[in-house]
């Protein structure tokens, strides 16, 4: 094996511990704090057929491109010979430095911090792309925020404060779960086709099937982990917001999050961060449920939505510091 294939195969392993470890949390967090007595392996056979039959099915009608366009792009000179993002397969250099995006990640997701992997991994394969990844990222914070403000001034007094006040019956729990694990399965084959491309960008843009089947046997190995270890660190953001172990909540949550991930990939084929989407409608959740159910919202409240933010913009500081650091220390990088 060539050294080329061993940065490639190494830094695509390393991205898929870390960005599972990180961002799957965002999607899953709810999903596996409402279903806590169920058996972590039946959660994890849910998930796993879904993210299959994302990466099959994308696989099949992109023509190898399981990203669904997000490392080639919408723009009339993008294509598979002249994509968006660096492809490792044509790059003269692509060595260990490209390794480092993903072990900082690890390091940072260890610590509990919800950083964007997107940020941390995509802007170091083309960093002239960040402008277009920030915008769109935060854009994707204030719609989510503005969205669940919206939601929960309609629903807060009328259905989140009985379901905080009211545990459901077992007649509710059966019709909830059933809500629940259609709105989850919705919502993680949206983040699949977002973040997809955080992972894939260390392999060629079009993805042999031998690739593929390795690929999902990773995946599948990271994602019995996560479950086994109920979600790791970065579960304590969405366990230390209001009621969010409540099946019916967790399923407003999941649904919400799920229609915003689809307006943004419709929007169009820029990469962007989920973390920040995900953070926003937490962040929005949390303000309104407080704010219009029970009349205030505590300083506590707003100082946890603040470290939240706060961890986030730290990721995108260390993600330009990470980017330009090794562009200035490393030759032909």
């Amino acid at each position: 094996m060539s050294q080329l294939e061993l940065v490639m195969y190494a830094g695509f392993i390393l991205s898929a511990y870390s960005v599972i470890g990180n961002d799957v949390i965002q999607t899953l967090g709810t999903f596996l704090a409402s279903n806590e007595k169920r058996p972590w392996w039946v959660l994890w056979i849910f998930a796993a057929g879904i993210l299959t039959l994302c990466l099959v099915y994308g696989w099949y009608v992109n023509e190898g491109d399981v990203t669904y366009g997000r490392l080639i792009g919408d723009a009339p000179d993008y294509s598979m010979e002249n994509p968006k993002f660096v492809n490792p397969a044509d790059k003269e250099g692509f060595g260990w430095p490209y390794l480092l995006p993903p072990i900082v990640l690890l390091i940072i997701t260890r610590f509990g911090i919800p950083v964007s992997t997107s940020f941390l991994i995509l802007t170091f394969f083309s960093p002239k792309n960040m402008y277009d990844m920030v915008v769109k990222s935060m854009s994707g914070y204030l719609v989510a925020f503005g969205a669940a403000i919206i939601l929960y001034l309609a629903i807060s007094k009328s259905v989140e404060k009985k379901f905080i006040q009211s545990p459901p019956t077992e007649k509710e729990k059966k019709l909830w779960t059933v809500l629940q694990w259609l709105s989850t399965g919705f919502l993680w084959s949206q983040w699949l086709i977002q973040d997809f491309a955080n992972i894939y960008v260390y392999l060629p843009r079009q993805v042999s099937i031998e690739n593929l089947i390795f690929s999902i046997a990773i995946f599948l190995a990271l994602l019995a982990y996560i479950f086994y270890s109920k979600g790791g660190a970065i579960q304590s953001i969405v366990k230390a917001k209001t009621n969010t172990t409540d099946i019916r909540s967790a399923t407003i949550i999941d649904f919400s999050y799920a229609l915003i991930l689809l307006f943004f990939k419709e929007l169009n084929n820029i990469p962007m961060s989920t973390t920040w989407v995900f953070l926003g409608l937490l962040a929005g959740r949390e303000i309104g449920i407080k704010y219009f159910a029970f009349g205030s919202v505590p300083n506590d409240t707003l100082k946890d939505l603040g470290r939240d933010l706060g961890k986030v913009f730290f990721g995108l500081a260390v993600s330009i510091g990470l980017v330009f650091m090794l562009r200035f220390l490393t030759v032909g990088i």
